[in-house]
């Protein structure tokens, strides 16, 4: 047996998220429906960074998985991508060694949330952009950023709905929001993050930059460890998984 690691990359609008669940199709469900057709047969278990949720996106998932296959190394990005549906692709695949593990070795990860700033919606954006319809104070939005950078209890911005039992404590290495165009970029990197973690840090964010709560409002936000505090979670298509640290 030996251990392989891939990068792929999906638009994850047409499923329920990654993990596989009993309603709804999944990026897990397809990743072994090909590794079954691969393997004649035989179940093969994928192991991923972390889960993402419905409609959620991903430039750079990372997953492993054990296969007794002889293909030469060269070979698995296509062998494996040929499977795959068309929103789903496969970036890269290399074998690493048995301890190797998708989610417990991750060091950290990178999230990035696309927000469409414009009157009117852009159809052919719809899937990949939060659209608003408010010009937002992207000063206030990147001051407000400056109170998420460092090591905190994040409880405020954890949905209830988490199946975390332990620390809530996750370390932001890196916090900004940038204007390009009518597009707005939220980038958050750090040690870890909590479900829906992201989300409502930035629908927190909009309403600072819609001058509905003040930028200094996060650091009592934060203190407070309530999710009740925060803003509302932001959507879910605006938001993509960018790169898994090891």
């Amino acid at each position: 047996m030996k251990r392989i690691r891939v990068v792929i990359r999906y638009d994850g609008t047409n499923y329920a998220g990654y993990q596989v669940q009993p309603n709804g199709n999944t990026i897990q469900a397809e990743l072994e429906k090909a590794l079954r057709k691969m393997h004649k047969g035989d179940q093969v278990k994928v192991v991923a960074s972390g889960r993402t949720d419905a409609r959620v996106h991903a430039l750079g998932q990372v997953i492993h998985f054990d296969t007794p296959l002889h293909i030469p190394m060269a070979n698995w990005k296509r062998a494996l991508g040929s499977l795959l549906p068309d929103d789903i692709q496969v970036v890269s695949a290399d074998q690493v060694s048995e301890e190797f593990h998708a989610r417990y070795d991750a060091k950290g990860k990178e999230y990035r949330y696309y927000v469409h700033e414009a009157h009117e919606p852009d159809l052919f954006r719809r899937h990949y952009t939060h659209h608003v319809r408010a010009e937002l104070d992207v000063e206030r939005m990147q001051e407000a950023c400056r109170y998420l950078k460092g090591e905190h209890d994040f409880t405020s911005f954890c949905s209830p709905k988490t199946d975390i039992k332990g620390t809530k404590v996750r370390t932001i290495h890196h916090a900004e929001v940038t204007k390009e165009g009518s597009s707005l970029v939220f980038v958050f990197r750090g040690s870890g993050f909590l479900y829906n973690m992201v989300r409502i840090l930035v629908g927190t964010l909009l309403e600072i930059g819609r001058h509905e709560r003040k930028p200094e409002d996060v650091k009592r936000i934060i203190e407070a460890k309530n999710r009740n505090e925060a803003g509302k979670t932001a959507p879910p298509q605006g938001l993509f998984l960018w790169e898994v640290f090891y």
